[in-house]
This record gives C-alpha cells, sequence and structure tokens, in this order.
C-alpha cells in the first residue's frame, strides 16, 4: 500500500463525488496530475479526527479547493505571500499544504512563511502519516474534541495568543473560529509583522478577528 492509499484508507468518507476532469487550476503546477490522481480516488476528506482536511475539488457542500483559492476569499489578504501557491489541504490550525513550482510547501498562516515538505504528493503523504502528531496538531484536536465535541464543517481551532508570539499549545489557549475569516485574521497579523527583525517587541492592530458562527 502507498502512502497516499494508507492515508486515504483512514480517512473519512469523501467530501465529493469523483472529478470528472482535471480542473484548469492544476494544469499550471507539475505535481496538479498527482493532486488530482489523488482526488480521482477520494475527492476531499478529513484524517485524524479532522486534524487533516483535503479540500474536494469541487463541492456542493462546503469549501471546494478552487474555493478555497480564489483570490477574493482570503488570499489576496496575503499579498504576494501567497503568490505561486495552491492551497490544498490544511491543519487544524490553518497552516495550509500547497503545491508550489518546486513541490509541496507549509506555509505558516500566522507569518506566512513556507518551509519545504516534499517533491511529490506521495512524498507529502508519507511525511504526514510518519509524523502526524506534529505535522497535523492532533493531540491538542483530539483532546479539544474528547472535551467539547467534533469541530463543526467550516470551523478551526484558533488560538487566543498566536503561537508565533508565545501562544501556549495547550487547550486553555484555543477556541473556535470560521475558516475564512481565521485566515483574513492571521494574514493581517502576518501583514503588520512581516518586516520586523527577530525578537522586536511586538504590539498587533487587531482590525478584525474571526467570528464564532
Amino acid at each position: 500500500m502507498t502512502p497516499v492509499e494508507k492515508l486515504i484508507s483512514i480517512s473519512s468518507e469523501p467530501l465529493a463525488p469523483k472529478p470528472a476532469a482535471m480542473a484548469e487550476v492544476l494544469k499550471h503546477y507539475h505535481l496538479g496530475p498527482e493532486l488530482f490522481h489523488m482526488l480521482e480516488c477520494k475527492n476531499g476528506f478529513y484524517a485524524f479526527e479532522s486534524a487533516l482536511h483535503v479540500f474536494p475539488l469541487t463541492s456542493e457542500v462546503g469549501m471546494s479547493l478552487e474555493e478555497w483559492n480564489a483570490d477574493s476569499l482570503w488570499r489576496n489578504a496575503y499579498r504576494d505571500l501567497a503568490e505561486g501557491l495552491l492551497f490544498f489541504a490544511e491543519d487544524v490550525f490553518q497552516d495550509q499544504f500547497c503545491l508550489s513550482a518546486h513541490g509541496i510547501v507549509r506555509f505558516c498562516a500566522e507569518t506566512g512563511a513556507t518551509v519545504f515538505m516534499a517533491d511529490s504528493i506521495m512524498g507529502w503523504a508519507k511525511r504526514i502519516l510518519d509524523d502526524y502528531l506534529r505535522e497535523t496538531a492532533w493531540p491538542l484536536a483530539s483532546k479539544w474534541q474528547a472535551d467539547n465535541g467534533p469541530l463543526p464543517n467550516g470551523k478551526k481551532l484558533m488560538p487566543k495568543v498566536p503561537f508565533f508570539l508565545g501562544g501556549g499549545y495547550s487547550i486553555e489557549n484555543l477556541w473556535v473560529g470560521g475558516s475564512v475569516e481565521g485566515m483574513r485574521f492571521k494574514a493581517d497579523i502576518a501583514m503588520q509583522t512581516r518586516d520586523l527583525p527577530q525578537g522586536s517587541a511586538v504590539r498587533i492592530n487587531f482590525t478584525r478577528k474571526p467570528t464564532k458562527h
């Protein structure tokens, strides 16, 4: 069993019917056909108690990959930091997994920084499986849901104090917010802090915050 097959086997039911054809947006990335093959096998899914969310290519219920990548939704708030990236999955704290010109990268939602992960979808799936505790934040997602019930569709765990500003990876620092507003909020923080030297004192101007409903 390949890593992609293994990941699919332990995931939820598909979030949408099997796609009929590869979307135009995938044709701009050399790993687009690989991502499409995975979505042909299962068109979007959750895994590790919703700690990993892979977007379906198209969907009548919930957010599709094409909708999630629309400039007008949230990605234009990151300006140039989101250029050249196709966001196809996310962890429970909204760090994104993206196709890029160089392979698959992890996009830190709070800072807009990217870290190389793998040179193929297969490599990405293997990395997720090998280190799902860290890559998906499953331990906190599991603990929070044990106390509060399953995360509703379209909701993610949000830190009360951003993690990169010293917020703790703890239940006490978490609440639930809407996915789109969560990304807009994090983009606002990323834009305000992107040029600050490491170790600088930070004062954030909160122009918006994620909504609970």
